[in-house]
């Protein structure tokens, strides 16, 4: 009981903040950068998939490119190069650099998802598209697309889920995500229980959450087919 009191009710520093509301603002942090991170790694995600189909070589040579290092190289290296050396000589707050590195490496992901769930679609709606007469892009936009989205929603839902576990890196430079706010309890207190199972017990919570929503969705998705 002493070490709850002392880890999350206590104040651990100079400014007089308790632990537990360090926690809450690391977990408010762990939730922006993944909101923000998925909307933008969509976008990421949309034009990397349309550069890689455009069968054009100047587009899909540096789609392929940007998705092969992107998938090959852990996002905690991502993240640090990113902040420390490509960022360096601007003024970027942590949060951002956390943000721009978690949505680059998330549009690679994205972007293999979409294409899986366009290469889905069968290949006679495209055919059917194109004899009455609308573009390759208008075909994409106005027919494949709206059909895949059956597919890749499911998807986007489970790396959501992955990406939100994956932000636990953040600290790395400097940022207090969730499992920053943890560490920083543990050195200033010394107790080690409460503050790790604290972190882990919410990203159950969340994640759990989460999936309960996701599957729910998916069976919502199934009954309008």
């Amino acid at each position: 009981m002493q070490a709850l009191i002392d880890s999350l009710f206590t104040p651990i520093g100079s400014d007089g903040m308790i632990g537990g509301l360090l926690i809450l603002e690391g977990l408010k942090t762990t939730l922006l950068v993944t909101f923000a991170a998925t909307l933008f790694g969509s976008i990421l995600g949309v034009a990397a998939t349309l550069m890689k189909m455009s069968g054009k070589w100047y587009l899909k040579w540096p789609a392929d490119l940007y998705v092969g290092v992107i998938r090959g190289t852990p996002v905690v290296i991502q993240l640090v190069i990113l902040y420390f050396i490509v960022l360096a000589s601007l003024d970027v707050d942590k949060i951002t650099a956390a943000i721009i590195a978690f949505s680059i490496n998330s549009g690679a992901y994205i972007s293999e998802i979409i294409r899986a769930g366009i290469q889905a679609v069968d290949k006679g709606q495209t055919e059917a598209a194109r004899s009455l007469g609308l573009s390759q892009s208008q075909t994409m936009v106005e027919v494949i697309l709206p059909q895949a989205v059956k597919n890749i929603l499911p998807a986007l839902g489970n790396e959501f889920i992955v990406l939100l576990k994956e932000t636990a890196v953040i600290g790395f430079i400097g940022g207090v995500d969730l499992m920053r706010a943890s560490e920083i309890i543990r050195s200033r207190t010394f107790e080690d229980v409460v503050p790790l199972f604290t972190c882990a017990a919410i990203y159950l919570v969340l994640t759990y959450g989460f999936t309960l929503l996701l599957t729910r969705f998916e069976k919502r998705l199934k009954q309008s087919d």
